[in-house]
């Protein structure tokens, strides 16, 4: 019997969840081993029909209802194109692993390696601002655009203007569910779930197939929504909210977290306000969240890499003009001849990779965007900018 095989019924078995699983797992070196091992103490504490049911499978020549299951279930995902991800398996997330008793099993509908992407999660109320769902939008397509996937819960409201944002970002998004990978909710999202799939993302749930949509899921999914991520933004949320308890989650796993400010006329603030106070990263741009987790970006295509290749010449230009102080962004559409629209991207970019910040309604190049002119171009003055 393979690893997959022995987790998935030891979870069928009845009273036996992640809890427990994760208990036997402490006590014995594999699943296999903690099938045919079981305690007869844990076995005197389960129900009838629970100890009749790890009697048939711990007999390996009689039929058993739980290995029926299991295969059954196999069957059920390979139609569906479902992959199935046990948690000895290599290819588990490697951040999810560290959370304490990370899930078992995952179901995997789309592309298994996204979920080792660099990730952010993005979170927050159903019922957001107008606002809030542009600041999702906004915020999730140039982390996507900049080497993030964007990994949310698929709800209405700002976990999906967050997969949509990341879509428009041409990136990659995940969307963790609270039901089976074959029952999408809500339904008003099975096409936002079809155009994740499209694109490359990946829908995940720890919920066997055929699974609705429950309350008592919902805490168990968000803990894989922060388990999954290097960081937790948090957009929007009232003060009593899902998308709290998820940030709460990501602070008790190490993982960085960030929200977005309100106005304090605003209910949907009070949530992000109450995470600022306790220590959360207050942020205003992108380029807040991606500088903090910058030690993993994935390199955006066409920029300098530490092995030399050439910055391109609109990113040039603008070193040019702002290693001599900074500039405002009237100026620098100035001296570099720059139509506004694509100048603005630019520094956008520019400003997701690190090389330069916003200061007093002005653009300066960081200390890391100096440096990169120093070490990796030789630029020391603006004139050498000009030689290639």
């Amino acid at each position: 019997m393979d690893a997959l095989t022995a987790t998935m019924v030891l979870l069928r078995l009845e009273g036996i969840g992640p809890a427990r699983y994760w208990q036997l797992l402490e006590r014995f070196a594999s699943a296999e081993a903690a099938l045919y091992q079981f305690p007869q103490s844990l076995l005197e504490k389960l129900s009838p029909r629970a100890q009749a049911q790890w009697r048939e499978v711990s007999n390996r020549y009689a039929a058993s209802e739980l290995m029926d299951w299991v295969e059954q279930e196999r069957a059920r995902c390979a139609d569906l194109g479902v992959q199935l991800l046990c948690h000895s398996d290599p290819d588990y997330p490697a951040l999810l692993a560290e959370i304490p008793q990370p899930p078992p099993v995952l179901y995997i509908r789309g592309d298994k390696g996204a979920l080792n992407l660099p990730q952010v999660a993005m979170v927050g109320a159903r019922r957001a601002t107008v606002a809030g769902l542009d600041n999702a939008r906004a915020f999730a397509a140039e982390l996507a655009s900049s080497g993030f996937a964007i990994t949310s819960g698929l709800a209405l409201g700002v976990d999906a203007a967050a997969h949509r944002g990341a879509l428009q970002g041409a990136g990659t998004t995940i969307a963790i569910l609270g039901s089976g990978v074959d029952r999408i909710y809500p339904k008003h999202n099975r096409t936002l779930a079809e155009d994740i799939l499209s694109a490359g993302g990946a829908l995940v749930s720890e919920l066997p197939i055929g699974s609705s949509a429950e309350a008592k899921n919902f805490p168990r999914r968000n803990r894989i929504i922060s388990g999954l991520s290097m960081g937790v933004l948090l957009v929007e949320a009232a003060m009593r909210s899902g998308s709290l308890i998820t940030a709460r989650l990501a602070l008790e796993q190490n993982r960085e977290v960030f929200a977005i400010p309100g106005s304090i006329h605003n209910p949907m603030a009070r949530g992000c306000h109450h995470l600022i106070r306790e220590g959360a990263t207050l942020v205003e741009t992108s380029a807040d969240v991606a500088s903090q987790l910058g030690g993993l970006l994935a390199e955006p295509t066409g920029t300098a890499t530490p092995a030399g290749r050439s910055l391109p010449e609109p990113q040039r230009q603008l070193i040019k003009v702002l290693i001599g102080g900074p500039r405002s962004i009237e100026l620098l559409a100035r001296d570099t001849d720059s139509d506004p629209g694509e100048l603005m991207a630019v520094l956008m970019q520019m400003e997701l990779e690190g090389l330069l910040e916003q200061l007093s309604g002005a653009y300066q190049l960081t200390l890391r965007g100096s440096r990169y002119a120093e070490d990796k171009l030789a630029i020391k003055s603006p004139e050498e900018l000009d030689s290639p």
